[in-house]
């Protein structure tokens, strides 16, 4: 009995179960909440995110995605990705939490008229 759950124990260990690398807990990690960035002023905002997108050549549009493992073994699939492509993803995740709150707050966007007109 006790080499059995030696045996489980470095099966989980090896499949990436145990210790946070498996593939999937680590594509969650890379998705951010777009709040922490609501309280950073607009233009402050887009310099930072544009200059994060040329460090790690991404576009400006990244979205952070997720590979498909095969049915129910993505906790099990060991992360096999270069430290470059961890923190690409990283970034792209990063990139996409800033673009949901510039387009939230409408950075970048020229401020609308207030006043109604009448025509002519």
């Amino acid at each position: 009995m006790r080499w059995k759950m030696m045996a489980l124990a470095s099966c989980l260990a090896a499949s990436g179960c145990i210790g946070g690398t498996s593939m999937s807990e680590r594509q969650d990690a890379n998705v951010e909440s777009s709040l922490q960035y609501d309280s950073v002023p607009c233009d402050q905002l887009l310099v930072q995110r544009n200059a994060l997108a040329q460090q790690y050549n991404l576009p400006t549009t990244a979205k952070t995605t997720f590979s498909n493992p095969a049915m129910g073994f993505g906790p099990f699939t060991p992360d096999m990705r270069s430290k470059a492509k961890r923190d690409a993803d990283q970034a792209t995740g990063e990139i996409d939490a800033m673009n949901r709150s510039i387009e939230r707050r409408d950075c970048g966007q020229p401020d609308k008229q207030k006043k109604l007109a009448l025509p002519g």
